[in-house]
């Protein structure tokens, strides 16, 4: 949301719209699931094309560098075996989308916040919003009723890592942390960002 306002790819009054609702959201006022899907909509009028090379821009200048080392191992080992890999996330498709593609993992196997394109126009209209129990959710509906393994880091990831037969806390929010210690849940950080 900062990097699109920054950078000016949406208009002042999308930008001063959402801004106002992420505001709400911080007091409360605003649910997780409508600031998701809103984080979509303030797309609406752009093309699909401006989207796709806006998400290669952001991911490549601000997420990219930031993948855990161990986690590319593991995906690659997951991947040279033959395991099915899903990415599910209440960030927008384009990002998602964008950020998988270096693990192999095709878009038709990612679950993300999305909005109708029609036309190759961003509409308002949402299709999905994949965040709490909408994550277990959307999973389902593509036959992933039991995976083998779930790895997640926030509290909005917990209805997918309750599915799992294995779930793995990976650099978790508070929030998680605390449910995993409920749950019995090893947590996991990665050497960059241990705790001291």
């Amino acid at each position: 949301m900062q990097w699109t306002i920054e950078t000016g790819l949406v208009s002042r009054e999308a930008a001063d719209w959402i801004d106002a609702r992420y505001r709400g959201y911080l007091r409360g006022q605003v649910s997780e699931l409508e600031i998701c899907g809103e984080m979509v909509q303030m797309y609406q009028r752009l093309h699909e094309d401006e989207m796709r090379r806006a998400a290669k821009t952001y991911f490549e200048s601000r997420i990219e560098r930031k993948i855990f080392a161990e986690m590319r191992v593991l995906v690659e080992e997951l991947c040279s075996g033959g395991v099915e890999l899903w990415s599910v996330s209440s960030t927008n498709n384009w990002v998602i989308e964008e950020a998988v593609r270096g693990f192999g993992i095709p878009a038709e196997r990612v679950l993300a916040a999305r909005v109708e394109v029609r036309d190759g126009v961003v509409t308002d209209t949402i299709l999905d919003v994949p965040t709490d129990e909408g994550k277990a959710v959307a999973l389902r509906r593509v036959g992933v009723t039991a995976p083998d393994a779930v790895f997640g880091n926030s509290v909005h990831d917990v209805a997918m890592l309750e599915m799992a037969r294995r779930a793995f806390p990976v650099n978790p929010t508070p929030g998680l942390v605390e449910r995993s210690t409920q749950e019995g849940w090893s947590v996991y950080y990665p050497v960059s960002v241990e705790p001291k």
